[in-house]
C-alpha cells in the first residue's frame, strides 16, 4: 500500500465523525506520525510504501479516533507555542486561547524591562502556561501547582524535556489552609475550571467522555468558584503593582470583572480571543 492510499483510507473513515476540514488535519496528523512524511512529502512522493507495521498502527489509531477520542491523547502528544508536549487523559489539551493567554503575559512582562518576575500558575494541568513562560523568558522564576498528582507527572516531564526549570507543588489550591506553603508573586495565572454542569449538553463527545472532569466543571451554584478563591489568595500573595491573568467562562466576563474589583484590584481588563468572545482578564493592584 502506498502512502497516499493509506491517507485517502483514513480520511473517508474519518468523515464519519469529524468535518471535512478536521478529518484531513488529523489524518495528516496521524500519517505523519507513523510514517515520519510530512504533507509536502506525501505529496510529492505519493508512491512512498506502508510497511505492514505502518498499517497496523494507522488501523490501531483509526479505532480510537472514530470512538471519538483526541488525536492528542491517541497520539500522546499536543503542540503549544512551538512546543510538542506530552498529554493524557489526566490533563487538558492545552488550546490556542491559552496560547493567547500566555503571549498576553509575555508582552506586558516585556514591556515593564522587568524580567525577574516570579510568576505561578494555579492549576498547571500539562504544564503548558509556566514552561512556555519561562521558554519565552528564561529570567523568570516560575512555580505551579495542581491538586492532581497524575497531571504533574506529565507537567513535570514536559518541563524536563523541554529542558525548562519548573518549581511544581502538589497542592489543593480550593483549600485555604494549603495556601501557607506558597509564596508571593508578581504574576499569578491560571486556566480553571469554569464550565458550569448545564452547559455539558452543548459539548462534544470528545471533550466529555476523555478530558478530565475535575479541570472542566464547576457546580451550576457558583460558576466562580475559583475566581473567588484566587481574588482572596491574591490579597497576601500578590506583590505590590502585581497582576493576576486568568482564562474565563465567556458568559461571566463582567462577573469575573466585577469580582476582581469588589475585591481591591484596581485595574481590571476583559479581553476578548481571536475569536471575539470573552476569555480572559487581567487584574492589578496598584
Amino acid at each position: 500500500m502506498t502512502i497516499q492510499l493509506a491517507y485517502q483510507q483514513l480520511l473517508t473513515q474519518l468523515y464519519e465523525v469529524y468535518e471535512n476540514r478536521e478529518a484531513a488535519n488529523i489524518a495528516d496528523m496521524v500519517i505523519e506520525h507513523v510514517t515520519g512524511q510530512r504533507k509536502i512529502d506525501r505529496i510529492l512522493y505519493k508512491d512512498i510504501p506502508v510497511t505492514t507495521d505502518q498499517q497496523a498502527q494507522i488501523e490501531k489509531i483509526t479505532d480510537q479516533l472514530l470512538q471519538h477520542r483526541p488525536i492528542q491523547y491517541v497520539l500522546g502528544e499536543a503542540w503549544f507555542m512551538e512546543m510538542k508536549l506530552r498529554v493524557n487523559e489526566s490533563v487538558l489539551i492545552p488550546r490556542p486561547e491559552t496560547e493567547e493567554l500566555v503571549e498576553w503575559i509575555i508582552t506586558d512582562i516585556k514591556k515593564t524591562g522587568n524580567k525577574e518576575i516570579c510568576l505561578l500558575d494555579i492549576g498547571t494541568g500539562s504544564g503548558c502556561i509556566p514552561i512556555a513562560a519561562r521558554k519565552k523568558i528564561p529570567e523568570l522564576a516560575v512555580s505551579a501547582i495542581d491538586v492532581s498528582g497524575e497531571a504533574l507527572q506529565v507537567a513535570i516531564l514536559n518541563s524536563i524535556e523541554q529542558n525548562v526549570l519548573v518549581d511544581f507543588l502538589h497542592l489543593n489550591f480550593l483549600n485555604e489552609e494549603e495556601w501557607n506553603q506558597l509564596g508571593k508573586y508578581d504574576i499569578i495565572v491560571s486556566n480553571p475550571p469554569y464550565i458550569m454542569q448545564r452547559e455539558e449538553d452543548a459539548m462534544r463527545d470528545n471533550v466529555l467522555k476523555y478530558e478530565p472532569q475535575i479541570a472542566l466543571f464547576v457546580p451550576d451554584e457558583d460558576g466562580l468558584l475559583f475566581y473567588k478563591a484566587i481574588a482572596k489568595f491574591a490579597k497576601a500573595h500578590l506583590k505590590t503593582e502585581g497582576s493576576v491573568y486568568a482564562e474565563i467562562n465567556e458568559a461571566l466576563g463582567k462577573d469575573v470583572v466585577n469580582l476582581f474589583k469588589e475585591n481591591g484590584f484596581t485595574e481590571v481588563i476583559l479581553k476578548k480571543d481571536m475569536q471575539g468572545k470573552d476569555r480572559m482578564v487581567k487584574a492589578t493592584r496598584l
